[in-house]
């Protein structure tokens, strides 16, 4: 609901500001899309681009060459704010040197505000369309609203029907020959896992 109250003041996310969205579950793509909550976030350039650890594992893709440029020749110390369970150096990008943990709406007003050392409280995340300072108490949504968008499309049917598709919902997926064995046969030139460097 934030993404709705921030378009409806006329905010947008800095250009500079790379944004993903990767729910755990199709079944929030769907109740999103039953309240018409995508709509605002796909306005705010949060739309969905992979499902579970994508980008918790740095698959959201990579930064534009020049903020990649800018940020190894210089020497930055750049941030991301993701929701989700853990975070570390890296997680999101290995460019991102420091990393922080947020609720959903907050990632968001994160996004709009351009910066993570802002005071919320005291300090706007942003101008309206009628010029006039914007602050996250305006455009954070009531309880009263976030409970009755919840109630009216957060259903066990959703659910239900998501799941009961897993194993045929992706022909491709589907398809996929995989070996079979106890341990999976990594090809030796395989980067995706490494030893921690700290072990």
């Amino acid at each position: 609901m934030i993404a709705k109250n921030a378009v409806e003041k006329g905010l947008t996310c800095a250009p500079y500001i790379k944004k993903s969205l990767s729910p755990g579950s199709g079944v929030v793509t769907k109740y999103m899309e039953l309240s018409g909550m995508n709509e605002f976030l796909d306005k705010l350039g949060f739309t969905t681009a992979g499902y579970g650890c994508m980008t918790c594992i740095g698959n959201s893709g990579n930064l534009p060459e020049a903020l990649d440029e800018a940020i190894t020749s210089n020497d930055l110390v750049v941030a991301s704010v993701l929701s989700g369970n853990r975070n570390f150096e890296g997680r999101v990008h290995p460019l991102t040197r420091a990393n922080y943990l947020a609720s959903p709406p907050l990632v968001v007003a994160y996004c709009l505000a351009g910066r993570c050392d802002i005071n919320f409280d005291t300090e706007p995340i942003g101008t309206a369309t009628d010029g006039s300072d914007v602050f996250l108490k305006d455009i954070w949504p009531m309880r009263e609203e976030v409970e009755k968008v919840v109630q009216a499309v957060v259903k066990p049917e959703l659910f239900k029907d998501f799941y009961s598709q897993t194993l045929t919902r992706n022909q491709r997926w589907n398809d996929l020959v995989a070996p079979s064995g106890d341990l999976f046969t990594w090809d030796e030139e395989s980067t995706y896992i490494h030893h921690p460097p700290f072990f």
